[in-house]
């Protein structure tokens, strides 16, 4: 890393931090600033630090960063940048790392000096992280020297000052989340891995380093891809057979650049994953829409030129030229707009064309210049529009058979009284005979049942054509009335809560395994509605006099038997949910009052994807590793 750059055209000193307005109402309203006050705020304070540090790395100044979570939960984000400015801000008298630390949306990344591009979703950054922390230590090495300031809840409890002497450069951030702010202060390791992972990634080049001191024996983990966004498709494509080496497109502008990394595979399904500026645009935007245009028109203009389309045959859908697609679309501009319900969907409305652009040179050259792997492809997409026909006709007879009509379908759907979406759910359950009883001890008003017959297709191995003729999924499919994959419309969902109830044995995991790969893959939006459930009903039942226990899990048994006593007791396992009357059934597993049911969310959309297709595809040695490795956990496994 040149240091000499310091004191170049990209020099970063007080008078690009530029003030928009100060600290004010975040410690009020944290969950304005930082999403909530539970886990995902927690972990977005980590982020915000470190997305500080990729700034300074997407200058040009910056390839090491370190983060390490401390025992007593204090978390230290150290990288080698220039370290943030220390001189008087011109405009308020006060040094700028103070300004930095002080105010909000004080940064180098808002005057477009600073920073040409910047990560980060809000731009809140370093200021708020200092007001959500009991203690905030920063040291800045710089100009030869180490400097240091301390804050509490946001205020300056030291002045800056010199500490030391060094020759080298950088930022040191130590804070101490506020116990009076969160609700819990225990940062999960798996959640900050995979989004540095992603950024390590994201930004080639960068080694980005996490090690956790709380366990015994600290643990690290170090991650650098110098081949960015190309080895980010390879690990998504690890358990599938791709036709070709991955491809990869970049072009860089005055304003933006964009990288572009796509490999086909010989699944049926999709994965495409954009990004602006380091942030998943897990809403799209115009960068993914271009994407999308260019790879759809080139495809179809190939296979007119080389007569892989025929005269008079259709052209291909988007669909079709996606089916078995992994792509990563990362592009980063100095304005980006952001929109949406959750501001992860980029606006700028030039991003479409110019990724098109991009997209669409490249890869028609590639396509020409490897005629083999062109032939692969045109053949897939072939495939895929001739199965698309196939899946027509079968939606076609499932729109005909209209189970909310016919009551004599597979499915036998009993459907509730209320059409009042909001309070209407629906059990998905296992088996006639749990269902008869569900059926009879539901809440008529708004609990519809739909027992399953075993175990439904796995889609994960299935094009959607084969997927509809199954008359499981059929019945589901047209129980929720929402539609299936481009089909699928949210407004017209028919429950709010949709409910999966099976055994609590093998056999019924891997029936929820297979519903969620269908929900996960065709009508992934209920996942990320938070309208997805699981039932968790109770392993055992106690009886004591005329009382009745029910308990979860092999813990909380022992110490429910601790506290009534272990004396003339009778103890039932339960093998499955058809073991249970209507009425305990209730009790346990669907009155909303005494219930026990976990709300699905799909938090890396990356990770899951790689999961599903891990447990449901068709290489064998990663899924037993994974069993192998996860075993002793599979209680608690959460997908």
């Amino acid at each position: 890393m040149d240091k000499n750059k310091v004191n170049g055209p990209g020099n970063y000193e007080a008078e690009q931090i530029q003030v928009l307005e100060d600290l004010e109402a975040v410690r009020r309203r944290p969950g304005m600033y930082i999403g909530s006050t539970g886990p995902r705020g927690l972990h977005h304070l980590v982020y915000e630090v470190v997305d500080n540090s990729i700034d300074e790395s997407l200058a040009g100044y910056c390839d090491n960063i370190e983060i390490i979570i401390h025992a007593d939960n204090s978390v230290t984000v150290t990288d080698n940048g220039r370290g943030i400015p220390v001189s008087a801000h011109p405009k308020v008298n006060k040094p700028a790392l103070e300004v930095v630390m002080t105010m909000l949306h004080a940064g180098g990344k808002f005057g477009g000096e600073g920073y040409k591009v910047s990560g980060g979703l809000h731009g809140v950054g370093l200021s708020v992280v200092n007001a959500l922390s009991e203690r905030l230590e920063v040291e800045v090495s710089r100009n030869n020297k180490i400097y240091f300031q301390r804050y509490e809840r946001g205020i300056p409890v030291t002045e800056l000052k010199e500490i030391g002497e060094t020759d080298k450069t950088g930022t040191k951030t130590v804070f101490y989340p506020d116990r009076e702010i969160f609700e819990e202060l225990d940062f999960k390791i798996k959640t900050l891995s995979q989004r540095l992972r992603e950024l390590a990634y994201l930004n080639a080049g960068v080694t980005i380093t996490i090690t956790d001191e709380r366990e015994e024996g600290s643990q690290t983990e170090k991650y650098r891809y110098d081949g960015g966004i190309i080895s980010f498709v390879r690990e998504l494509n690890k358990n599938k057979d791709p036709l070709h080496d991955a491809l990869f497109m970049e072009q860089k502008m005055e304003n933006c650049e964009v990288e572009i990394a796509i490999q086909y595979n010989n699944s049926y399904v999709e994965s495409i994953f954009s990004y602006a500026n380091n942030i998943n645009t897990e809403e799209g935007g115009s960068h993914l829409a271009g994407f999308k245009t260019g790879l759809t028109r080139t495809l179809n203009d190939y296979a007119r030129r080389f007569n892989f389309l025929k005269e008079g045959e259709d052209n291909f859908s988007g669909d079709d030229v996606r089916e078995g697609l992994t792509a990563i679309i990362s592009v980063k501009l100095t304005e980006p707009q952001f929109e949406g319900q959750t501001k992860t969907k980029l606006g700028n409305p030039e991003m479409r064309g110019i990724v098109d652009t991009v997209l669409s040179e490249e890869l028609i050259s590639f396509l020409e210049e490897n005629p083999p792997v062109a032939k692969k492809i045109m053949e897939k997409c072939i495939n895929a529009a001739q199965a698309r026909q196939a899946a027509k006709k079968a939606r076609e007879i499932t729109r005909r058979k209209n189970a909310l009509v016919n009551t004599s379908l597979p499915g036998k759907l009993a459907d509730c009284t209320s059409r009042a979406v909001d309070e209407a759910e629906i059990y998905i359950v296992e088996g006639d005979s749990a269902g008869g009883s569900a059926k009879q001890g539901r809440d008529r008003y708004f609990q519809a049942i739909l027992p399953l017959r075993g175990k439904i297709l796995n889609v994960e191995k299935a094009r959607l054509h084969k997927i509809l003729n199954n008359e499981e999924i059929r019945a589901l499919i047209t129980a929720l009335g929402t539609g299936v994959g481009e089909e699928f419309k949210l407004e017209k969902a028919r429950y709010g809560k949709i409910i999966i109830m099976t055994d609590a044995d093998v056999d019924g995991a891997h029936i929820r395994t297979l519903l969620l790969t269908f929900f996960y893959r065709y009508m992934s939006p209920l996942i990320k509605k938070g309208m997805v459930y699981i039932a968790l009903p109770p392993l055992y039942k106690v009886t004591k006099g005329r009382k009745e226990f029910y308990f979860y899990g092999d813990r909380e048994l022992e110490k429910g038997l601790e506290e009534i006593g272990r004396n003339g007791i009778s103890l039932q396992r339960y093998k499955g949910l058809g073991e249970m009357d209507p009425h305990q059934l209730w009790e346990t597993t669907m009155n909303p009052e005494t219930r026990n049911i976990k709300q699905l969310n799909i938090e890396d959309a990356m990770e899951a994807d790689r999961i599903f297709n891990m447990l449901m595809g068709d290489k064998v040695a990663p899924r037993r590793e994974f069993i192998e490795t996860n075993a002793h956990q599979v209680a608690n496994l959460d997908i």
